[in-house]
């Protein structure tokens, strides 16, 4: 090889590297842009869905121990407008929260949400019942306290499912 050749091929090298190093930086900061907002996206799902199951886990439990205040003061006579309101605002609360993870919860979580909400509305319409003296044959408070035991393992099978999902490991 020639010592021309040599220079021209040095000069044409040289002249590309100064061309294409601009393009190639733009691609990797391009690239970089797509790996943090993809990040970003996974973060906020993550949040998102974090946030639904704290709502979820915290308006369950809510529900399920308003529901058995409910069964002792309907058991004891004592049960009031006040009691009723209370309850009222829970199932709400547990419905809307339920309503919203439907959105961005995995499909195992919501059911062993449905689980948990069988258990739950049914005693709640045996509340509403009770409450209305139209109890159905076989119903009482009593036994609806000793049915509203099968909630438990349920809420505690939810919440582990839900912290699994979030990557918390026991």
């Amino acid at each position: 090889m020639t010592a021309a050749l040599s220079a021209m091929i040095t000069a044409v090298v040289g002249v590309l590297g100064t061309l294409l190093a601009p393009v190639l930086s733009q691609r990797h900061a391009a690239r970089q842009q797509v790996r943090e907002t993809e990040r970003a996206e996974r973060r906020l799902l993550f949040e998102e869905r974090r946030a639904a199951y704290t709502a979820m886990n915290r308006a369950s439990r809510q529900f399920h121990t308003l529901l058995k205040d409910a069964l002792h003061r309907l058991r004891d006579g004592v049960y009031t407008e006040h009691d009723r309101e209370q309850l009222e605002e829970a199932r709400r609360e547990y419905r809307d929260r339920y309503a919203e993870a439907q959105m961005v919860v995995p499909e195992r979580v919501l059911d062993a949400s449905r689980a948990v909400n069988e258990v739950l509305a049914g005693i709640d319409a045996v509340i509403k019942r009770l409450d209305r003296g139209l109890a159905r044959e076989g119903e009482s408070a009593e036994r609806s306290l000793q049915d509203l035991k099968q909630a438990d393992p349920l809420l505690t099978t939810m919440r582990r499912l839900m912290r699994a999902d979030l990557g918390i490991q026991d």
